[in-house]
């Protein structure tokens, strides 16, 4: 059987037997991280990698050094988050394996700079803290060019969704435009579509929600969608060369969460409504035939010093109708404070 987003779908007893996998997402979204709370203790393995699992699920923490081991196979270097997500209806790698999934790509300020600063996460060294079985985070210390200072921390919950935590810091004044962009991404390794489903509208005066099914027609085109009410503007260059940051689409969200469907499963991103993210997609960023489906959070007037942080959670599910999609992710949404 085939769904109306023309993928197929789990008969009804198997749909059922998989959704109870999804319990109840307990106490608000975690705030905080090693970079705000000294007091957290944390080993760092050598192997620049940990892999945690839970409930159904396994996802391979890694940094930004390259690996090619028995774990990780011809990982290639530059690409940190995670390097592999498996459930045990799919035992194959739902990201293309030589990079990752929810893997911190850019930092910018819409001004036009060398390939080395607006990939500079790629560049300059992470540590691996793991914290404890299903927690682990990845820590950047200030930034070369930047100087920005972050945090990552990835917790597998008890239904094998993972929460990400993140806290940054400005540690010198070099964004010219007076704002932080940051940008992740996660590349699926050939999905049947690279399509992605919310709720929204279009622009202009009908309002009314609906499900969207957006595509991107090539790389930087069509390739973000913004919150019904988020009007923000952010100068940027005329030339800035990346291209799905500020190119928008024609739609507006009015829930803060999408999915994606590839081989029979769904990867859906849930983000906190106060955060306002913005959702980005490429068809092409993972190379051919290997969709992105991405993030992007903004700091307006940052100050020096100061702490600022998200919350998002990424669920990986067997495919379903989206009502079932969103019913079995509404838990998380209430979680992360959305109603």
């Amino acid at each position: 059987m085939r769904n109306r987003l023309g993928m197929p779908i789990l008969n009804s007893g198997q749909l059922c037997s998989a959704l109870t996998i999804l319990v109840v997402a307990r106490g608000l979204a975690a705030e905080g991280t090693s970079l705000s709370d000294p007091a957290v203790r944390f080993q760092v393995p050598e192997s620049g990698y940990v892999v945690l699992k839970r409930a159904a699920v396994e996802a391979v923490i890694v940094d930004n050094r390259a690996v090619d081991d028995g774990v990780l196979k011809g990982h290639r270097a530059g690409y940190s988050g995670v390097a592999s997500l498996r459930h045990e209806k799919r035992a194959e790698n739902l990201f293309v394996p030589a990079v990752a999934g929810l893997n911190f790509e850019h930092i910018h300020d819409g001004t036009k700079q060398a390939p080395d600063v607006l990939y500079e996460p790629r560049r300059a060294p992470m540590e691996l803290r793991v914290i404890d079985a299903h927690t682990a985070e990845l820590y950047q210390k200030p930034t070369p060019h930047w100087g920005l200072e972050c945090c990552q921390r990835f917790h597998l919950l008890e239904d094998g969704t993972i929460e990400l935590t993140v806290e940054c810091v400005a540690r010198k004044k070099s964004f010219r435009n007076g704002y932080i962009g940051l940008f992740w991404a996660s590349y699926i390794n050939q999905p049947e579509s690279g399509n992605v489903h919310f709720r929204g509208h279009p622009e202009g005066p009908d309002r009314t929600p609906r499900w969207v099914k957006a595509s991107s027609p090539e790389h930087g085109v069509e390739s973000t969608h913004v919150g019904s009410s988020d009007d923000r503007a952010f100068a940027h260059d005329d030339d800035f060369p990346m291209k799905l940051v500020f190119n928008r689409s024609r739609w507006r969200l009015t829930e803060p969460w999408y999915f994606g469907a590839s081989h029979g499963m769904v990867f859906a991103q849930m983000f906190r409504g106060r955060d306002d993210v913005r959702f980005a997609q490429s068809p092409s960023g993972g190379g051919t035939g290997n969709t992105a489906w991405d993030f992007q959070f903004f700091i307006p007037d940052y100050r020096l010093d100061q702490v600022y942080h998200f919350v998002m959670r990424a669920a990986y599910l067997p495919l379903a109708e989206p009502d079932e999609i969103k019913r079995a992710v509404q838990p998380h949404l209430r979680a992360l404070g959305e109603p």
